[in-house]
């Protein structure tokens, strides 16, 4: 049996493992995949134990542990380097334990699948932290025309860009963003899971905005989400699906099959909706 887990502190509310079951299933793959919560210092011990299992094939890692997953693992995927984060491991047939960043790939898919034109869009994302470092090549290698990153720290947002797409990222202070004019706003940061917009916001900023993201998934929409509605989003989306297509990228790094993620965005929304 091919053995999965994933990694975080705190893990129990982890969706993963209903997620890659439901994948294993359409696939005609058996795994087991468990939740383990490691100790705060001790996630490289805790993730080579379980690797040195028989059919131990990988592992997601959630927060707190994405940078530990990163030194500890070879990364040649650009997003991960980017980001300095690592939200997958998998264990090549020498041993040799690789690290990858996924979440851009699933924002950028969970977009597209639900009609986004990133193709000649500008994009504006909000907050320069690791969430946002590993989506900016993702979001470049699908064709946008401006990425444009804002951050109440200017100076912080500038060394993301320099050092994630040098010439490639436009930079604002959140006090300047109604003047992007962005067709797809991007929240990266974690104010919603707190009740909390990430900035004031506008209706000049969604004058051209078809898409407002929120990163964040809850039962209800969220106050991201729901303001910018209010304001003159033409769309709104949660990260539910952006969970749901992070996790089908890490099934097909460890076993080269691609699952259908729409019944599992449609099945986990239902399972929210019920919490």
């Amino acid at each position: 049996m091919k053995k999965f887990a994933v990694f975080g502190n705190p893990i129990a509310q982890s969706l993963s493992p209903t997620i890659h079951q439901m994948f294993a299933k359409q696939c005609d793959e058996v795994i087991s995949y468990e939740k383990i919560s490691a100790p705060d210092d001790g996630f490289i011990e805790a993730a080579e134990a379980f690797l040195s299992q028989e059919g131990a094939l990988g592992c997601n890692v959630t927060m707190p542990f994405k940078l530990d997953a990163y030194n500890f693992a070879r990364v040649e995927d650009k997003a991960a380097q980017d980001a300095k984060a690592v939200n997958t491991l998998m264990k090549t047939t020498n041993g040799e334990v690789l690290g990858f960043n996924t979440d851009g790939v699933g924002l950028v898919n969970d977009l597209i699948n639900n009609g986004a034109k990133l193709a000649g869009a500008s994009v504006l994302l909000i907050g320069a932290g690791g969430a946002a470092r590993g989506v900016i090549a993702p979001l470049l290698a699908a064709g946008v025309s401006t990425l444009t990153l804002a951050n109440r720290t200017l100076e912080k947002a500038q060394i993301v860009a320099d050092e994630t797409a040098p010439g490639k990222v436009e930079v604002v202070s959140l006090s300047d963003i109604a003047m992007v004019k962005p067709t797809v706003v991007i929240n990266s940061t974690a104010a919603s899971l707190h009740g909390e917009l990430p900035c004031a916001l506008s209706s000049e900023l969604f004058e051209r905005c078809d898409v407002a993201y929120d990163m964040v998934y809850k039962a209800e929409p969220t106050v991201f989400l729901t303001e910018a509605s209010k304001l003159g989003a033409k769309n709104t989306l949660d990260g539910l699906g952006m969970l749901v297509e992070q996790a089908a990228a890490a099934f097909t790094i460890w076993t080269e099959k691609q699952p259908d993620t729409k019944e599992v965005v449609v099945a986990l929304r239902e399972l929210v909706s019920a919490q």
